[in-house]
């Protein structure tokens, strides 16, 4: 699954971010990518058991992959 969060003021990707692993599938990965490196969203992520990947873009932005 795909989303990109490019545009959007906080905390509007972290909350889409968060409604979409929501309906994750269990082996599924959640691909984000977002104008900044989400901080806060780290926290929430390792609370809720999954890990991720961040990768910086050519263009600034970050790609980050969400899985458990």
């Amino acid at each position: 699954m795909l989303l990109d969060n490019r545009g959007l003021e906080p905390p509007q990707p972290m909350m889409r971010t968060l409604a979409a692993l929501e309906t994750l599938g269990e082996n599924e990965v959640l691909t984000i990518i977002n104008d900044r490196r989400p901080m806060f969203l780290y926290e929430q992520l390792e609370e809720l058991g999954y890990q991720q990947r961040t990768e910086e873009q050519n263009d600034g932005s970050y790609k980050i992959e969400i899985f458990r």
